[in-house]
């Protein structure tokens, strides 16, 4: 899941990066409203973590702007000031839940797990294609009940096709959600990752594979 941080205090953007990342998801940090507007608008992100004491333009302004242009990723406000009037004027401006500073990074994900849960899981947090499982709050990853070992990035790859199960999703669409802008990607880099999935999702369990190429389209996962 790809999130964007739009935060002007370079110490605490770097630390919810950090944190984030630790945690599997892939970040993306802006540190002004008007390259955190311009982000939003060019690239696809799963989540939108917005302060509001911004340069160049606020997050109420940037949060207003993305609904207008119809940009509908859940945005979480961030922000020192929790009056009442406050929160009013974020949620009104477009944002789907609000968190006060200071906050402890163990309830900034609780929030960002129910936020990610919205469009998404319907029956629960777990996500499930035929027999594999994945579990977004512990990390855990099983299939037929036996336990899979993941590094962070498989992790990333594994969430992405699971939450468009079905979807055929190009090498672009993997490379913009599962690695961040500053990352350095060969053409064959998505090529070496779906392979390191398939040896532990599929090798193991030959009766059914579940991650398929897409010939001249990308990969998709699902029952054949």
């Amino acid at each position: 899941m790809k999130i964007l941080v739009v935060e002007d205090e370079h110490r605490i953007a770097r630390a919810i990066k950090e944190g984030l990342e630790q945690e599997s998801y892939v970040v993306d940090i802006t540190y002004d409203g008007e390259d955190g507007y311009a982000a939003a608008r060019v690239d696809e992100y799963d989540l939108i973590l917005l302060d509001v004491m911004l340069p160049t333009m606020n997050g109420y302004e940037v949060c207003k702007r993305l609904r207008d242009d119809n940009v509908h990723t859940p945005i979480l406000m961030l922000t020192a000031k929790d009056q009442s009037w406050d929160i009013v004027a974020g949620l009104d401006n477009g944002a789907d839940d609000y968190l006060a500073k200071p906050f402890s990074f163990e309830v900034l994900l609780a929030r960002i797990r129910a936020l990610l849960r919205r469009p998404h899981d319907t029956v629960g947090e777990i996500l499930c294609v035929d027999d594999l499982t994945l579990n977004p709050k512990t990390k855990e990853v099983a299939r037929a009940g036996r336990h899979i070992s993941l590094s962070m990035k498989e992790y990333a790859l594994l969430e992405y096709l699971m939450r468009n199960q079905g979807n055929v999703l190009s090498k672009n669409n993997i490379i913009t959600h599962v690695w961040d802008f500053d990352a350095n990607i060969l053409p064959n880099t998505v090529e070496v990752f779906i392979a390191y999935l398939r040896a532990k999702i599929d090798k193991p369990f030959e009766e059914r594979e579940l991650i398929q190429t897409v010939r001249g389209f990308g990969y998709k996962i699902g029952i054949q």
